[in-house]
């Protein structure tokens, strides 16, 4: 095993359980939750012996941690644009039609190694994880961790809603200037704001409209539940559209921008990207087939 850290127990008022030991102490492992599963894989060892939850330590004995053996990953050989990266965290443009993550071959997850470079930072995670999801149909930015120290700093600004998304998406019918939706999904609070783009006449639909979304908490499908809700689903939506309106082009959702603190330097870090070309081809070929066959 791959020795991470040797660390030299100081001046303890008492003897304390290697569980409650104060993490900021140590440089390779984050969170009492992280010191707690180390222990139960057997990955840290105190005065040469095997440490357990039950093991007390005192003034200068010596803890030394480990890497867990790492079992070769079967990688996906899929190129993906990478729009940012450094040692700690990368920032990629997902493909639509491949899930993040999950029990397949074929996920972003599967083919980070090879668009990424390996990180040389010591909790360096064996494999990049991204922090956050895209359904399977979405595409746009999704952020990458490579070590461990981003993955858990980038999850709480997640959990304290300090990251700010914005997504694009073409849906049927004609929507209102600015809009707020407020609904629960799963049964749980739900925010999206919205701002129509623009709105092109549609033969099939009467309208269709480009829209962009601030969606103010992450619920799964969020932005879909909604945006079905008010009448408006999401061009290609299968799961939450009406399918004798809808169009089997792919789901046209596409996270265009991201704002959040880089987890090392702490400065504010914003990406943004245009969708995918499909939508401005889409609107024009809609707008032109109305004009031809309702206005000739």
């Amino acid at each position: 095993m791959k020795l991470l850290e040797t660390h030299i127990v100081p001046k303890l008022n008492s003897t304390v359980r290697i569980q409650e030991y104060d993490v900021s102490l140590l440089k390779s492992i984050q969170s009492k939750s992280s010191l707690k599963k180390a222990i139960k894989k057997k990955l840290i060892l105190i005065n040469g012996k095997t440490a357990t939850t039950a093991t007390h330590i005192i003034e200068n004995d010596v803890i030394e941690i480990y890497a867990e053996e790492i079992i070769p990953k079967k990688i996906f050989k899929l190129a993906i644009p990478v729009i940012f990266e450094d040692d700690e965290l990368a920032i990629i443009n997902k493909p639509a039609g491949f899930p993040t993550n999950g029990n397949y071959f074929k996920t972003i997850e599967n083919a980070l190694p090879h668009n990424l470079k390996p990180s040389i930072v010591m909790d360096a995670l064996a494999f990049p994880k991204p922090v956050h999801r895209l359904d399977n149909p979405t595409s746009g930015i999704l952020i990458v961790a490579k070590t461990k120290s981003a993955q858990i700093h980038l999850h709480q600004q997640f959990e304290r809603q300090e990251i700010s998304k914005i997504y694009q998406a073409i849906v049927i019918g004609k929507t209102s200037e600015k809009g707020e939706i407020h609904s629960a999904v799963a049964e749980k609070d739900a925010f999206t704001n919205y701002e129509t783009i623009q709105t092109v006449p549609s033969l099939q639909n009467e309208f269709l409209s480009h829209v962009k979304l601030f969606p103010k908490t992450g619920r799964t499908h969020q932005l879909r539940i909604h945006l079905a809700s008010i009448n408006h689903p999401i061009i290609g939506d299968q799961l939450h559209g009406k399918v004798t309106e809808n169009y089997k082009k792919g789901l046209f959702l596409c996270a265009t921008s991201i704002q959040f603190l880089h987890p090392t330097t702490k400065e504010k870090y914003l990406f943004t990207i245009e969708p995918p070309n499909k939508y401005q081809s889409f609107l024009a070929r809609e707008k032109r087939r109305f004009l031809k066959y309702r206005l000739t």
